[in-house]
């Protein structure tokens, strides 16, 4: 009966408070490493929060993220504006970079927000990548959020598959807990 109650609490625990996330991907160095896990607050958002430029999230990012594919034609130089229709059952974790109604471009590995350029001492810039240098705006549609990566150069994110619906969002990471050298807050 004590391990069904204990079962049942940790279960309940992860579906509605904090769920462990383990970081599959380089996208996030130099703040996350491959395998690094964090804690990820999934209470606070159902109170209705909002999500915040520099926030780091997890999500599920639209089907097309799982082939790199956008949801609309776009120029060469421009990021994708549109998601694919549909959630991907993957789960990412990238930062939030344009909020709604921002208008969004990437210059040279710098995202400018209005035109005006982010000031994003944990990125790791890289001026030369495929998505680097996309300088026609586009603007986040309503209740979406662009995510990138911080490692510029190796990210899959919102520049190749479009912004992401703020009901996909699954919460913010807060603190990370392993391996030990690591443990402590974003």
């Amino acid at each position: 009966m004590i391990v069904a109650v204990a079962l049942g609490l940790a279960l309940g625990i992860q579906a509605f408070v904090v769920k462990p996330f383990r970081i599959p991907s380089e996208s996030m160095v130099p703040t996350l490493e491959v395998n690094q896990r964090v804690l990820v607050d999934r209470f606070t958002p159902k109170l209705g929060n909002e999500y915040h430029r520099s926030d780091i999230v997890v999500f599920n990012p639209p089907k097309g993220a799982d082939l790199n594919t956008c949801g609309a034609q776009h120029p060469d130089n421009q990021a994708c504006p549109e998601p694919t229709p549909g959630k991907s059952d993957t789960h990412f974790i990238k930062r939030i970079v344009g909020e709604p109604g921002d208008r969004l471009s990437v210059r040279r590995g710098v995202v400018y927000i209005d035109g005006e350029a982010l000031d994003e001492g944990y990125a790791r810039i890289s001026p030369n990548c495929a998505t680097c240098n996309l300088e026609k705006e586009i603007t986040i549609p309503p209740d979406h959020y662009f995510m990138m990566g911080d490692n510029r150069g190796s990210s899959a994110d919102s520049r190749e598959w479009g912004p992401v619906p703020k009901d996909w969002i699954l919460g913010n990471a807060f603190a990370t807990y392993w391996p030990p050298r690591r443990i402590g807050g974003l």
